[in-house]
């Protein structure tokens, strides 16, 4: 028999390039291989205790056992938009328990791959159905999660962004935010994160939100929150939801993306939810519909069936009263943690007299801030004090502890000098 002759891939290196490793779970990576005895992890987006460790929600622990211990327990096939008792509870907890907009069928919620999944279905559906103006686009904050601009530009949706972060004030740059989308086409989308801005830690206040409603209200732009941190950024449930609820009460028409990731430390179970509410109009019940037919022909061609376990996690919670209490004070047990550090990190840099005004710590909220480090700066950390963060110097607050934020202040105290 003749030897097969060795032919050529049909995928050659000018077709398919070796892409760049995703930057932050490089980070992760180079965290791990670190055998540093104080080296700290300020990178990834999880949740740690005053030990470092990952905490798993007491009442998580709890609806675990309830379920693994019911005898009508199987593993078929969720439904294509998800588990009907999770997803309506999703939605009244973002949207509001009284929502006019629940009561009157406007609504349509579809089980998603967590958040990121809920982005990425809103996303391919308006790349789809949206009469995108000509000169229009999907307008994020600069900056805004990295994973952004991806999902929309894997689907084909021209991106821009607008000013959100101010570097002099290291707080929100409301009037060039608003500038951005007063110029922008009407009827552009815009992305909005409903709390716990990610990755500076910096939200709009309640009048700059009404201020943002009235905006896109007359610009007819459609708005799309981004909710991944719901309980998990004030402590409070409806205090993360109210920008949400606003837009709502103002009658205009939006979607949500919303993420259990966070408030559940359900990471690794990819739980989240896609809302979209019509405008309360004559046709608006049929509207819900055919967007709702159109997102289940989407979701069944990408994954047929959302995963069940973390949805029946998050379910059994937030249709149960007493657990939902107990979810609401474990949500005040972590919120309070970060909270906390944010205090003793400020307390620390202040009492150090390192060189600038360090208030926007405690400013900030939720789990990740903005410290204002240089890329320069940020590389020495990590060389000299084996600090791990990003390249634009969030840090996650929930990596640092009663153990490490002394040792991380002191680093910063260093390395902010030797920039005098």
């Amino acid at each position: 028999m003749a030897p097969v002759k060795p032919t050529t891939t049909a995928f050659p290196a000018e077709a398919v390039p070796l892409a760049a490793q995703d930057p932050l779970f490089g980070l992760m990576a180079a965290y791990r291989k670190d055998t540093f005895e104080k080296k700290v992890d300020l990178g990834i987006g999880a949740y740690r205790d005053d030990n470092a460790k990952p905490w798993i929600l007491p009442v998580v622990k709890e609806a675990d056992e309830i379920i693994r211990n019911d005898p009508n327990l199987n593993h078929e096939y969720l439904p294509i938009a998800g588990l009907p008792k999770f997803t309506s509870a999703a939605a009244k907890l973002i949207l509001g328990s009284d929502s006019a907009a629940i009561k009157e069928k406007r609504v349509t919620s579809i089980q998603t791959i967590s958040g990121t999944g809920a982005v990425h279905l809103g996303a391919l559906f308006l790349s789809k159905f949206y009469d995108l103006p000509p000169s229009g686009a999907v307008y994020f904050s600069n900056p805004t999660w990295a994973n952004h601009n991806a999902i929309f530009s894997n689907v084909s949706l021209p991106v821009q962004t607008y000013p959100y972060f101010s570097a002099s004030t290291k707080g929100l740059d409301f009037a060039g935010m608003t500038a951005a989308l007063k110029a922008a086409p009407d009827r552009s989308i815009v992305l909005l994160h409903a709390c716990a801005h990610n990755p500076t830690g910096v939200d709009p206040t309640r009048d700059q939100w009404r201020e943002l409603a009235r905006l896109v209200r007359s610009k007819r732009h459609f708005p799309f929150f981004d909710c991944a941190y719901q309980g998990f950024a004030s402590g409070s449930l409806s205090n993360d939801a109210w920008p949400v609820q606003h837009f709502l009460a103002e009658g205009l028409e939006l979607c949500v993306a919303q993420s259990f990731a966070k408030n559940f430390g359900l990471y690794g179970e990819r739980a989240g939810c896609f809302h979209f509410v019509s405008a309360p109009a004559a046709d608006a019940t049929d509207v819900t519909a055919r967007v709702s037919s159109q997102l289940a022909i989407l979701q069944r061609s990408e994954i047929s069936n959302p995963p069940a376990y973390g949805a029946r996690i998050a379910s059994l919670v937030l249709n149960d009263a007493r657990l939902f209490a107990e979810w609401e004070a474990n949500l005040r047990t972590m919120s309070g943690r970060i909270i906390d550090m944010r205090k003793a990190l400020r307390a620390k840099l202040e009492q150090l007299k390192t060189p600038g005004s360090w208030t926007h710590i405690t400013d900030q909220i939720g789990m990740f801030s903005f410290t204002g480090l240089s890329e320069k700066q940020v590389l020495r950390l990590r060389e000299d004090a084996h600090v791990y963060m990003t390249k634009n110097g969030r840090i996650s607050m929930a990596g640092l502890n009663t153990h490490n934020v002394d040792y991380f202040a002191e680093a910063v105290d260093k390395v902010v000098r030797e920039a005098q």
